[in-house]
């Protein structure tokens, strides 16, 4: 039997975006505007913390049907948690070299009117993913440029076998949809799933293995 398609319409999908943002607690729902055009969505408002910008825009994407996030929303410090760049930069320093994640990395830190650009090298992508997590988390942060480069590292002859055999083991993920090609230190994805969340999460199953340095997804979500 062939699953038919399901197309939500773009007032379902706000209905749903709306409600995904009233039950993640990290958010503040009642400053934030949204509107959906095609399956895309645009947040607008404020909210008081840049970590809180960036899990709106999380719970956003977790939504079936939604095909896309463009983030408007603006970044309003309360007076109590404003800091000078300088004591921005200390904490991020800090928080860095406290991390046991990140290991002894050289990671350096600019900031500027309180934006933090991260820079330097690590050798997996979930130390450049776990470092811009931690500076979203600062108080006095208004935004994060990470520009951490994965260094690449050796890889394995049997690599795309390796990174198919992860996404056999995941349970949410349809592994049989997904095609898998490495050139270089690039995983290329190609394929159809269901969601969003499930798109991410084959991404994210890529970076996890050694020595790829970049991730091309050209996975397209298709609600069924």
């Amino acid at each position: 039997m062939t699953a038919e398609l399901e197309t939500r319409s773009d007032q379902d999908i706000q209905r749903d975006v709306l409600t995904e943002l009233s039950w993640d607690g990290r958010v503040s729902p009642q400053t934030i505007g949204v509107i959906v055009l095609d399956g895309i969505v645009t947040l607008s408002g404020q909210v008081d913390s840049f970590f809180k910008k960036w899990a709106a825009e999380d719970a956003a994407l977790r939504v079936r049907g939604v095909n896309a996030v463009a983030n408007e929303l603006e970044v309003e410090l309360p007076a109590t948690d404003r800091r000078t760049d300088d004591e921005i930069a200390r904490a991020a320093a800090q928080a860095l070299a406290g991390d046991t994640l990140l290991g002894p990395q050289q990671l350096q830190v600019t900031v500027s009117d309180g934006w933090i650009t991260v820079h330097g090298e690590v050798e997996w992508n979930y130390q450049r993913a776990e470092a811009e997590h931690l500076l979203r988390r600062l108080w006095g942060v208004t935004g994060v440029t990470n520009q951490i480069e994965v260094v690449t590292r050796p890889s394995a002859p049997d690599l795309e076998r390796r990174i198919r055999e992860a996404l056999l083991r995941i349970a949410k993920v349809d592994a049989e949809r997904v095609q898998v090609d490495v050139d270089g230190g690039t995983a290329i994805l190609m394929g159809t799933v269901r969601s969003w969340a499930e798109r991410e999460e084959i991404e994210r199953t890529a970076w996890q293995a050694p020595g790829i340095t970049r991730v091309e997804d050209r996975i397209q979500v298709i609600p069924a």
